[in-house]
């Protein structure tokens, strides 16, 4: 091999080197600049955790005197019940923006804002004795909701939706494993966020202990429960705990319930969703709380 082929050969290893620095140097380039246009993005576009989303919800937030920042609505043309949503919110004083509906589209968390999003200040949670103060307040045998490891928003909007309705006190989740109130729960409950007692507490067991002490009965909902629910009696002073969606209610929360109760299963399929139980035995309370009402007023 003469000195020229190893002239050559030496060039071309120092040009691919050379190459290959810069592909990467432009390669670090273009991801720092992606990251620098991404947090651009991120600043234009801020995504607000506190926010209620939707007409119902909205008119809802509206119409129960809690503060509201303001509210963005689309703009256009207004029809239905976005003109009165417009119209309460010129009656408090609430700031109204109006923006294009693909600024709605970026800042929605639920995919389904439906021309409107209120932006609140944090979902102010309520202390367990605030829910023994409700049930003291209706002068009625206090009726909660434990609910232990609730991950899905959509099962818990549903289940305070449920509540709402059913006259429930207040409901009670655990600080960890379990999901928080936020827009998607606030939607899926029709706006019963907004009139729903909700602690969020440390430790349910501490809790349950604290009710009994309070002289409530706690009953569980478990598949190898020895009685239905509707066997049971369910009137007087209750909390009801109903467990995550795959796992049920832990150990210890289990053992630490006075009674548990089953729904029962005929199909093939051998356990039902989370809110749907927490329906089918909350309105079983209500049912034997309504018969005890109508047998005393008829004794008189």
């Amino acid at each position: 091999m003469n000195n020229n082929s190893k002239y050559n050969r030496r060039n071309e290893k120092n040009n691919f080197k050379f190459q290959a620095s810069n592909s990467r140097k432009n390669k670090n380039d273009k991801t720092k600049e992606e990251r620098i246009n991404k947090k651009e993005r991120k600043n234009e576009n801020p995504s607000f955790d506190d926010q209620v989303e939707g007409r119902n919800s909205v008119l809802e937030l509206l119409e129960s005197e809690k503060d509201i920042n303001k509210i963005y609505i689309s703009n256009g043309e207004k029809q239905g019940s976005i003109n009165k949503i417009v119209g309460k919110a010129k009656s408090k004083g609430i700031v109204l923006v109006e923006v294009d509906k693909n600024k709605l589209d970026e800042m929605s968390q639920t995919g389904n804002h439906q021309g409107v999003i209120a932006i609140v200040p944090p979902f102010e949670y309520c202390e367990v004795d605030d829910i023994l103060d409700e049930a003291k307040m209706r002068k009625e045998d206090a009726f909660i909701l434990i609910l232990d490891g609730i991950e899905d928003p959509h099962n818990l909007g549903a289940i305070i939706r449920t509540a709402e309705t059913a006259g429930v006190h207040g409901v009670i989740i655990p600080k960890r494993r379990a999901v928080a109130v936020n827009s998607t729960v606030n939607k899926s409950s029709a706006g019963a966020v907004e009139h729903m007692k909700i602690a969020r507490v440390n430790n349910i067991n501490d809790t349950i202990k604290y009710l009994k002490d309070n002289g409530l009965w706690v009953i569980g909902t478990d598949g190898n429960a020895q009685k239905y629910y509707y066997e049971q009696d369910l009137t007087g002073p209750v909390a009801l705990v109903i467990g995550s969606e795959g796992f049920g209610m832990s150990r210890l929360v289990e053992e630490n319930c006075d009674i548990l109760v089953k729904i029962p299963m005929k199909g093939k399929i051998t356990s039902l969703n989370a809110s749907v139980s927490a329906g089918i035995v909350t309105y079983e309370i209500v049912k034997q709380r309504e018969k005890k009402a109508t047998s005393c007023r008829s004794l008189f």
